[in-house]
């Protein structure tokens, strides 16, 4: 008869929550009575708690836990249901009548507990009964989501006896220090246990013999602790991110991941703070498949360059967007202050976001706060840093010796100077945090802030950085939520030249001088001041630059999100958002007469200035609903509208009165340049939608669209749509799966679509003008003339993405994989095409070319030890394959890369249809001529023994420019990530291991170091160098007259393996946090980058020399020349919680 009643009730609590009260009642009257039994007028007007709690679940999709003895026998009146109220306004009705109330202990979880401020409801009552917890009605497992908890008052069901010797007390708590309400404790082996209370805490009377205890929650991994002989044990409980009902951040909502139809990963707080970096988008290198993460350079207060899938894009950017809380280009907080990123990456993930998701989109969620007391965190780290390692150049006897076979008449002067030495210094990071956190069920709040300091690995190169975070979420009514996001930051960078772009003494940077200069030369010369090269240009040596110089940067950045929350109707949502950031800059520099660069100009100063201004409007409707048992509906629907205003301005001079008056007194300066202003300004207006069905929890459809129209673009193309649809099956639902119980989840997944990429600068399709100086009658006027011409037919670079993928789920999610094949192809380039001489021209932006990245992704992730010894693996392997498809004309485009000082260095690098962007170009080179050997004709060539050889590779016997081929690919094969996590009772070990295989690297930095032309030092390779009596090597003899030439003699192996980092971690007992009346506390050391394999001998192989920028991000992978290197750290450090 039980059984009959459960449908009837269901249907009614169903027709309840639709707003149908009338209907249920009737109902469930009359399909609870027997057919012989009128019903009574009374009959079912109470309905069993458990049976509304158990509705809950399924109608809001979420996870209720109880103990069975709160709510046996409770039942509540209809009319308490209110139809299309929200779950937490529903539980508040239907629990607050019988003394109890609940709490919400993550996404999509919520644990009933007793009203203490209700009498003799404390959780804590001396006399509240011991409980057992009953796990024999068929559930192997206590995390599953559909857990709830049935206790059994004070009795040991296998004996009925009582057993009380031993009182085991203690406390549970997450992976944030949080007491965990209803985690159940169970004596191994036996249906004895209990539950922790509303602060954690929990106590068990266990048989003496009791040997272990196992602790399970929905969403974390289970814990089985050793007792021994103590009494009080604490447990913090590890987030199960193994958990098919994890919740993933999408554009504009959130879905489960057990629903997912495109491309997620997901990388989690803990992984993001694991060690000090310079900030979230370092911590995410080689976390998350598909991501390549590249430092724009080491030196503290770097930039970094993403790329999701490959390089989208030539000319344009290939830079992803960063979604901070729902603002679009947001700027991304401290590590500490984030809960979660989600990284986007095919087009049924992407386009709704249409012309900006084109190289992916990066999702970041902010901690915010929880209702409960109030909660404040502190964590503080110090790192010592050193340089990862340092060239092998002569000293000052080897050096003089090898100029002496060039210029026998060389005087040395007499020094023996480690330039490298002097200019490298011990360097050190300090970060600290501290936040504050708490609420109501009606306010809540999170404040943080933070503060960076790095010392770096060069003289004089720092930076400092503090932000403060605050979010607000404030419910102001039963149907209102609204809440405000507000981020600021002010950053000081003091940094040195690291990287030489242009040429020229005035632009030398430190690290290049610091290898290039004659070890024979002291740090001042014979007339006191600063020494100079000896040889070739007469540079500044690297002490002078890195003290002399000043190079200062300071940036502030200020970024508010307000938004409101309204439920319109049961089941449909409106939210709006306003937002609005600004970045103001300010960089000042000053050569000063100390220094050869400074000195012929009297001293030179400039300041540069900036401010950007990004406004935006979200306004979205989005429906959400579960029809019967077999359909799930959701919708959205959304305008945007977004704008930039870039202001920039800047000034210069020459000719200073005194050093001393720096870059901030320009106008003491007698020689002015013209000052410089500029004014840009863009806008984006969308309208975008986007429908998931799923039927049967086996069948998921996503349709995405989003309608773009852009200012960047030509009249004839302001607007675009782009869609995306997809499917995903999840096999595992299926009927003839139901007896594979080691298949926990198998989903197929598969997607197409087309996203946009906008990335241009305003007015690039108008026609415009540019100012220059003329001479009329001798007199300097200001003219303008036409610049460029105008392109109505402009319009967007259009990337079309394919993606099939599986996630697989075994053993209770003991095992996870998922495996991603991808193909994308951009059509519509933007490129520069020659226009003839009669235009009056000489180019034009148009749309030509297109590109083609596809790719495989595995992810793995494995829970290797579940005992008091567990033991967390997650793999990521991406293999990506870039392709030019078509290009202006099909004609090959050749360009140069190479340092500005390296006048007469030819083409290096090559576009070529059928070949990857940015690959490298030159010749082969064959070692060096031997006596006797024929040697092979062409001007500029050597044809000497010792000399230089290379192929013929048109084998017409001599050597031209037709000799030259593909030589290097500067795009991996593949990389990765590797990561295992361990933990022991309190302890815990993190390894993580990054890597990047079968990339190459051409080194302007060895061509200019062992070209051994006597312009400046070399490395230790020229002591092998080809003599009369050293001929047995590849090593050419010392020459003053040898060419600088891109050859396979310059093109290096770039694959590494790094182990990233290393941490131990101690988290002391409730027994020791008690007597220091704190919650929390862990003490930690890590080290980062101690261990680098690679037979790259430069500097480090993760180098990116002129690569820094959006537009030539792509064309310039894999050089090095003169990069601030990467540094291995130290670290120290401690989480309290208060």
């Amino acid at each position: 008869m039980q059984r009959a009643i459960r449908l009837p009730v269901a249907l009614s609590i169903g027709l309840l929550l639709n707003g149908y009260s009338g209907e249920a009642q009737v109902m469930a009257a009359n399909w609870a009575a027997p057919a012989s039994v009128k019903p009574s007028p009374t009959a079912f007007q109470t309905l069993q708690l458990r049976d509304v709690l158990n509705q809950f679940k399924t109608r809001y999709g979420v996870d209720i836990l109880y103990e069975d003895r709160m709510i046996n026998d409770q039942t509540i009146q209809p009319t308490a249901i209110e139809p299309g109220a929200t779950l937490e306004k529903n539980l508040e009705n239907v629990l607050r009548p019988q003394g109890l109330r609940f709490r919400k202990v993550k996404h999509g979880v919520y644990v009933i507990i007793p009203d203490r401020k209700r009498p003799g409801t404390s959780p804590n009552d001396p006399n509240r009964s011991q409980t057992s917890l009953d796990f024999s009605s068929g559930m192997a497992d206590p995390t599953a989501a559909n857990l709830h908890t049935s206790i059994e008052s004070g009795r040991e069901r296998s004996t009925g006896k009582e057993s009380v010797d031993k009182a085991i007390s203690g406390t549970v708590k997450s992976e944030t220090g949080e007491g965990l309400p209803g985690v159940s404790v169970v004596v191994k082996n036996t249906t004895r246990g209990t539950t922790t209370d509303a602060d954690g805490r929990f106590r068990l009377n266990v048989p003496d013999e009791t040997t272990t205890l196992v602790f399970s929650f929905v969403g974390y991994q289970n814990q089985e602790i050793a007792i021994g002989n103590r009494t009080t044990i604490d447990v913090q409980l590890a987030l199960s991110d193994r958990s098919l009902d994890e919740v993933v951040v999408v554009g504009y909502g959130s879905v489960r991941k057990s629903d997912l139809t495109g491309s997620v990963a997901s990388v989690k707080s803990e992984q993001l703070t694991a060690y000090p970096s310079i900030g979230a988008v370092q911590a995410l290198q080689g976390r998350a498949a598909g991501v390549q993460i590249q430092a724009n350079n080491g030196e503290p207060g770097a930039t970094f360059k993403v790329r999701i899938r490959g390089g989208n894009s030539i000319n344009a950017s290939s830079d992803p967007i960063f979604v901070v809380d729902g603002f679009v280009g947001g700027t991304m907080p401290p590590p500490e202050d984030i809960e979660s990123v989600e990284v986007l990456k095919d087009a049924s993930a992407t386009a709704i976001y249409g012309s900006r998701g084109a190289n992916g989109v990066v999702m970041v969620t902010t901690k915010r706060g929880k209702s409960g007391k109030a909660r404040i965190d502190f964590n503080a780290s110090y790192s010592g840093q050193k340089e990862i390692s340092r060239l092998k150049l002569l000293n000052g006897e080897q050096f003089v010796n090898y100029i002496h076979d060039i210029n026998p008449n060389y005087v040395s002067r007499g020094q023996n100077t480690d330039w490298q030495d002097l200019v490298f210094r011990p360097g050190n990071i300090q970060n600290y945090q501290l936040s504050l956190s708490g609420g109501t069920d009606n306010v809540k709040y999170y404040l943080s802030g933070a503060y960076f300091n790095q010392k770096g690995v060069v003289m004089n190169s720092d930076y400092n950085r503090f932000s403060v975070t605050s979010n607000i979420d404030v419910k102001a009514s039963e149907k209102l939520r609204v809440g405000l996001n507000i981020f600021a930051q002010r950053s000081n960078k003091a940094g040195v030249i690291s990287q030489e772009l242009s040429g020229g003494p005035s632009s030398t940077g430190v690290i290049a001088s610091a290898f290039k200069f004659g070890p024979d030369q002291g740090i001042y010369g014979t007339n006191g001041r600063f020494s100079v090269a000896a040889i070739n240009d007469p540079i500044d040596n690297p002490y002078a630059l890195a003290t002399q110089r000043q190079n200062d940067n300071v940036t502030d950045q200020v970024q508010g999100n307000l938004f409101a929350e309204y439920q319109l109707w049961k089941d449909l949502k409106f939210r709006t958002t306003l937002g609005a950031t600004t970045n103001s800059g300010r960089t000042g520099t000053f050569v000063p007469t100390t220094i050869m660069a400074g000195a012929s100009v009297g001293g030179a100063g400039s300041m540069t200035g900036s401010r950007n201004t990004l406004f935006q409007n979200e306004n979205y409707l989005s429906y959400d609903r579960t029809i019967g048992t077999a359909h799930r509906l959701s919708a959205l629907a959304g305008f945007s509208y977004q704008s930039s205003r870039n202001e920039n301005w800047g000034g210069s001079g020459q000719s200073f009165i005194s050093d001393a008056l720096s870059y901030w007194s320009l106008g003491s300066s007698s020689v002015w340049q013209a000052p410089s202003s500029s004014l840009t300004d863009w806008k984006l207006a969308s309208w975008y939608g986007r429908i998931n069905y799923a039927l049967n929890d086996r069948y998921l459809f996503t349709v995405n669209g989003r309608y773009d129209g852009s200012s960047t673009f030509s009249r004839n193309h302001k607007w675009a749509f782009f869609p995306s649809g997809a499917f995903a099956w999840n096999m595992s639902n299926e009927p003839f799966m139901s007896g594979v119980n080691w298949v926990t989840q198998w989903k197929w997944r598969a997607s197409y679509g087309l996203t946009g990429n906008q990335a241009i600068s305003p007015y690039q399709t108008l026609a415009r003008f540019s100012t220059v100086f003329a001479a009329i009658n001798g007199v300097a006027v200001n003219a303008i003339v036409p610049s460029s011409i105008a392109n109505d037919d402009l319009t967007w670079e259009t990337t079309a993405q394919f993606d099939l993928g599986t996630d697989i789920s075994l053993f209770n999610n003991r095992i996870n994989l998922t495996l991603d094949y991808y193909r994308t192809v951009t059509s519509d380039l933007l490129f520069s095409v020659p226009l003839p001489q009669y235009s009056g021209y000489s180019s034009q932006l148009k749309n030509v070319g297109k590109v083609q990245n596809k790719g495989f992704e595995i992810t793995l992730g494995t829970r290797n030890l579940t005992g008091p010894l567990r033991w967390d693996m997650d793999i990521n392997v991406s293999f990506n394959r870039n392709k030019v498809l078509s290009l202006p004309n099909g004609n090959d485009i050749f360009y140069n890369s190479a340092p500005g000082h390296m006048v007469g260095l030819d083409q290096t690098q090559v576009l070529r249809v059928g070949s990857p962007v940015g690959s490298i170009y030159g010749w082969v080179y064959e070692g060096v001529y031997q006596n006797g050997d024929a040697f092979l004709a062409g001007s500029g060539f050597e044809q000497v023994a010792g000399g230089e050889k290379f192929r013929d590779l048109d084998g017409n016997g001599s050597l031209n420019s037709n000799d030259r081929t593909l030589i290097g690919n500067p795009n991996p094969d593949f990389i990765w990530g590797w990561t295992n996590e361990l933990k022991w009772n309190n302890f815990d070990l993190n390894l993580f291991f990054q890597g990047s295989q079968g990339n190459d690297l051409l080194s302007y930095t060895l061509m200019e170091l062992d070209l051994l032309s006597g312009i400046n030092n070399a490395t230790t390779n020229a002591l092998n160098r080809w003599t009369p009596t050293n001929t047995n090597t590849d090593v050419p003899k010392a020459s003053g007259t040898r060419t600088r030439r891109v050859s396979t003699r310059w093109i290096y192996d770039g694959s590494y393996i790094r182990l990233k980092n290393l941490a131990v971690g101690y988290t002391f007992p409730s027994s020791v946090t008690n007597k220091l009346k704190i919650n929390r506390l862990r003490l930690y050391a890590s080290a980062q980058n101690i261990l680098t394999f690679t037979n790259y001998p430069g500097y480090d192989p993760e180098v990116n020399y002129n690569s820094s920028g959006s537009v030539n991000g792509n064309r310039n992978l894999g050089l090095d020349y003169g990069s601030y290197p990467n540094a291995k750290s130290y670290t120290i450090g401690l989480n309290i919680g208060l």
